[in-house]
């Protein structure tokens, strides 16, 4: 079995309060990219995990897929299985790319083992291994509130349209995200601004990480000008940074073409 898990944008996102348990009330929109990873899932003789292409930092136990395969097992008594992972999908990137690794990998163990459980039930599993991975788990449009984990359906149809990514090769870690950011609940929430043409969304949907992160990494502001400047209708950063996007009516071109350390694509919808 062969799955392709997706990265992911948020378009706006509001950090609305600091949660007695340490985590934040979040109010985004998460959207799937077609900007994948690959993984296979075999059933084997004995548990086998095997990772390509980006390098993923940390032991073999600490990894998402691991995790996911163990936590279906300690319930379900499953059979070993061998499982590859080509890595594309950069981390700390904010794409949620480890996130998709582990949703899928607890879709892929749903169907290969005929475990019949609901979408209702792996996005509960999924919930326990991180704070996006649920969304993954119906890969399409959703706002996400909560720590990320509390999914309602989201309008949302930009077919036609390019999506321009550019990643620079700076990893933002959680922990500096977060120290820059002021909560506030105050806000109009993403949704309602979604619903908006989209012409509008420049001056009203925001990612509350952009001030604290652009001041620590100003590169990223001018990648937001300059997709503004290529004629993008609307551009931000995904999550907690550090990968910038820019949708655009028309097919964008590729910039960077020389840089190695740089990260872009453009992808139509």
């Amino acid at each position: 079995m062969i799955l392709f898990p997706p990265a992911k944008i948020n378009l706006g996102l509001n950090v609305l309060r600091k949660r007695e348990d340490g985590y934040h009330d979040l109010d985004t929109c998460m959207l799937p990219i077609p900007l994948c990873d690959v993984l296979e899932l075999l059933p084997s003789e004995q548990f086998e995990y095997h990772q390509t292409g980006l390098t993923i930092p940390g032991s073999t136990d600490d990894n998402l897929c691991v995790k996911a395969y163990n936590m279906l097992k300690a319930h379900y008594n499953l059979a070993p299985v061998y499982m590859h992972l080509r890595k594309e999908i950069p981390m700390g990137a904010g794409l949620g790319g480890g996130s998709a690794d582990a949703a899928y990998v607890l879709k892929g163990l749903n169907k290969l083992f005929e475990l019949n459980l609901s979408n209702s039930k792996l996005e509960e599993f999924a919930a326990q291994l991180g704070s996006d991975c649920s969304f993954f788990v119906k890969n399409e449009a959703q706002i996400a509130r909560g720590r990320g984990e509390i999914l309602s359906p989201c309008a949302l149809d930009l077919k036609g349209m390019y999506l321009k990514i550019i990643n620079p090769g700076i990893h933002v870690g959680t922990k500096e995200a977060y120290a820059g950011v002021l909560p506030n609940a105050d806000g109009a929430s993403v949704s309602s601004l979604i619903e908006s043409p989209i012409e509008f969304w420049k001056d009203r949907l925001k990612n509350d990480f952009e001030g604290s992160v652009f001041s620590a990494h100003p590169i990223l502001l001018d990648v937001k000008e300059n997709l503004y400047d290529e004629g993008a209708i609307y551009a931000a950063m995904s999550g907690s940074g550090s990968t910038m996007f820019g949708i655009f009516k028309e097919e964008p071109t590729l910039s960077f073409q020389n840089n190695s350390t740089w990260m872009e694509r453009v992808l139509e919808f």
